[in-house]
């Protein structure tokens, strides 16, 4: 991989917030509001999105800096949802506007494809697939000045978790020294990843127009990006959106490989359950069973993948979230699984915003073709997956002695409307029956 010869001085304001800086002293005094294909001084950047190789699809490029301002083949911003702090921090003075990064040092720590998927325009429509390897492939254009970012990045680490030395205590799991070290931490490969829009391609996935879907999003984000109105010849969207985090336990290569097992689960952000133990969900009993199962799979000579989506309250945010926690437990007849949906809905105008067509790009990506084990009771994941083409073999749900006693009123819910389950499909009568804690059992 070659490197980018750049300044490794820090951007000026990097030491300490400045004096409040002018509009005139970060920018250009004119304000350019949105630009049109056919104006001056605009020449975007060849991208063929799904050509075979990293140089004929060419680099995305979104930044506004004079030195890429006119040659941006993409809308948004790098950063995904983060590039709001980094306007911050430019209008504080903390950072410069113009500040390259330095990339030296920073390339992969495993190889990951090329897999015949990521030319397939078909299959990855949501990520770049070239997103990590920039500085390898689109040396020329960073040489030239041309502001191009990674959108995704991969490296290596341990993790340590105090239900997995509890596996490990009761001989569940075993220190082998490859997988879980002699002090108990788990060897993971991680890959992180902001999410890249091929437009037409998110569309055509969603069973809607390419004009619809502009639209949809100029409006609903406040009319944020007018160049998705005005630049119709711009066919890549970088959304201001949560990413992605794969967690790869084993070797990465065996992702890919049909001679090996692969066990996964992709599990959506709940910040709640997965990270303060809230026992109103599943989430994190299912997050740590998957984690341990991926580990047991490993160690037998396969491999085990987690994906982890921020994708929190089903997307609808964890305000939201709260706000319909409320409503369920104030509601007359208390919480029950019969109006566990409905509540939601109330408050939301929906009972899922996750959608789910757009979540098998990640496991092309990683070369996917078959799932030995998915750790995951969610219909719409399971449909996701294997409309996309990759198999599924078998389906794994949580084991009953892990589920949260509160829990139940989401899991019983859940399965009434199609999750998979080894067991009895409740019928009304028996939802009606399932309830959770009142607000007189939540005393503080």
């Amino acid at each position: 991989m070659t490197n980018h010869d750049v300044s490794s001085s820090p951007s000026s304001g990097t030491a300490g917030i400045q004096e409040d800086p002018s509009p005139q002293q970060l920018y250009a005094s004119r304000v350019v509001l949105t630009t049109y294909p056919s104006q001056h001084g605009i020449d975007p950047i060849p991208l063929h999105w799904g050509a075979k190789t990293a140089a004929e699809r060419g680099p995305v490029v979104a930044s506004r800096q004079a030195d890429s301002f006119g040659k941006r083949n993409a809308i948004g911003a790098g950063g995904g949802s983060y590039c709001i702090y980094r306007a911050l921090a430019v209008a504080i003075g903390a950072l410069g506007p113009n500040h390259r990064p330095d990339f030296r040092m920073t390339e992969p720590t495993n190889i990951i494809g090329p897999f015949p998927s990521w030319s397939d325009p078909e299959k990855i429509v949501s990520m770049d697939p070239w997103g990590h390897a920039i500085v390898e492939h689109y040396s020329e254009h960073l040489e030239k000045g041309v502001d191009v970012r990674p959108t995704i990045a991969i490296t290596k680490a341990h993790m340590k978790l105090a239900e997995i030395d509890e596996v490990i205590s009761k001989g569940g799991l075993h220190c082998d020294g490859d997988i879980i070290t002699a002090g108990g931490e788990l060897k993971v490969v991680k890959v992180a990843s902001e999410p890249v829009w091929y437009i037409p391609g998110v569309a055509k996935r969603f069973g809607i127009s390419e004009a619809t879907l502009r639209r949809a999003l100029f409006e609903d984000t406040g009319g944020m990006y007018p160049e998705l109105i005005t630049r119709p010849d711009l066919k890549v969207f970088l959304p201001p959106i949560g990413g992605l985090t794969v967690y790869i336990f084993g070797n990465p290569d065996y992702i890919s490989d049909p001679t090996k097992r692969l066990t996964m689960r992709v599990h959506d952000e709940c910040n709640g359950s997965d990270v303060f133990g809230s026992d109103i969900c599943t989430c994190k009993p299912y997050l740590i069973y998957s984690i341990e199962e991926c580990a047991r799979e490993a160690q037998n000579g396969g491999v085990g993948v987690v994906v982890y989506f921020r994708k929190e309250g089903r997307a609808l945010g964890e305000v939201t979230k709260y706000l319909v926690y409320n409503a369920r437990k104030r509601q007359e007849g208390g919480d029950t699984a019969a109006n566990y949906f409905k509540r939601t809905e109330f408050v939301a105008g929906v009972k899922d915003m996750r959608f789910q067509a757009l979540m098998p790009d990640i496991l092309h990506w990683l070369g996917v073709s078959r799932i030995d084990r998915f750790i995951s009771m969610s219909n719409m994941k399971y449909e996701a997956i294997v409309n996309s083409g990759i198999e599924i073999v078998e389906r794994v749900s949580i084991p009953e002695e892990r589920m949260p006693a509160d829990s139940k009123v989401e899991i019983e819910a859940k399965i009434a409307d199609g999750y998979f389950t080894t067991g009895e499909v409740p019928t009304s009568a028996m939802l009606e029956s399932v309830k959770g804690r009142n607000w007189d059992e939540i005393a503080h």
